[in-house]
């Protein structure tokens, strides 16, 4: 193998953006008609890239385990790394994973805030929202999620939501009951007081005692009618412009932007292609996988 084959081999391995495009694929050993592909762009925000994303396939016990996520930091990209390098390691050390995978997801969920906000001093005052998806065996779907990046299947041609949204304005009386209040000045975006676009985050130090890092956790069978998953930060679905939130494309939007697109790599593309088009200015990152 060449050095320029390696270098790039290891720049898929590592998945890691900070700026411009980036992209790859790869597929199951276990199950050669599952495929995944990413696709990654810088927004013309003056920040560096905030996104960091896992997507690949990784032999645990006998089993094959599908690790895809997406992590969509703010103020900074140090907590979106720290996620990207440990959150899937904390949930496949929890010691009933295999037995109680949602409950052992929530509890790493929770640790990994914690070790976040422990590290405040390093990582800074940032945060990151999350989306993750763990594949067992090809036929068992658990998906996690704070804030809102999203999940959705497409099943016979129907998209089907498998994340919650933690918007402020759902949640208000959870973060007024933690001290906090919900302001949709300036515009209509609500915000936790007043600053941050959603309820649910890892690290934000400074607002934690207002926010929660309780994933929302939804389990999918692969069945013959699943066709492929998408996992996409907010970008895809919605754009902040002038202080309002408006709607990029809906759940069956997109689904049906890439659902006769058979190479998952070239759907991710396509999506934030579609979501560009309609004037969608952030930073984006998306996952396909394609069960057939």
């Amino acid at each position: 193998m060449h050095g320029k084959e390696i270098l790039h081999k290891m720049k898929l391995k590592s998945v890691l953006f900070s700026s411009g495009a980036d992209t790859g694929k790869g597929k199951s050993k276990m199950s050669k008609h599952i495929m995944h592909g990413f696709h990654c762009m810088k927004g013309k925000s003056n920040h560096d890239m905030e996104d960091y994303v896992v997507s690949e396939f990784k032999k645990k016990d006998d089993s094959e385990l599908g690790l895809f996520a997406i992590f969509d930091g703010h103020l900074g990209h140090d907590v979106a790394k720290y996620l990207q390098n440990h959150l899937f390691d904390n949930i496949l050390k929890e010691h009933d994973f295999w037995i109680k995978t949602e409950d052992a997801i929530k509890r790493a969920y929770k640790s990994t805030d914690s070790e976040i906000l422990d590290k405040a001093r390093l990582l800074g005052r940032g945060g990151s929202t999350a989306v993750t998806a763990i594949l067992i065996n090809g036929q068992k779907l658990v998906v996690g999620n704070i804030g809102d990046s999203r999940a959705v299947i497409c099943k016979n041609g129907v998209a089907k939501q498998l994340s919650v949204d933690h918007e402020p304005s759902k949640e208000k009386r959870m973060i007024e009951s933690r001290g906090g209040f919900v302001s949709n000045l300036p515009g209509d975006v609500p915000r936790v007081d007043g600053q941050l676009a959603v309820a649910r985050a890892f690290g934000d130090k400074s607002l934690k005692i207002h926010l929660s890092s309780e994933p929302d956790v939804t389990v999918e069978l692969i069945d013959d009618n699943a066709e492929f998953i998408i996992l996409a930060s907010d970008g895809i679905w919605k754009v902040i412009c002038f202080a309002i939130l408006v709607s990029v494309m809906s759940n069956q939007e997109a689904v049906d932007t890439i659902k006769n697109i058979k190479d998952a790599q070239s759907a991710a593309k396509l999506l934030i292609e579609a979501a560009i088009s309609r004037k969608s200015k952030d930073d984006i990152s998306c996952i396909v996988v394609r069960f057939h």
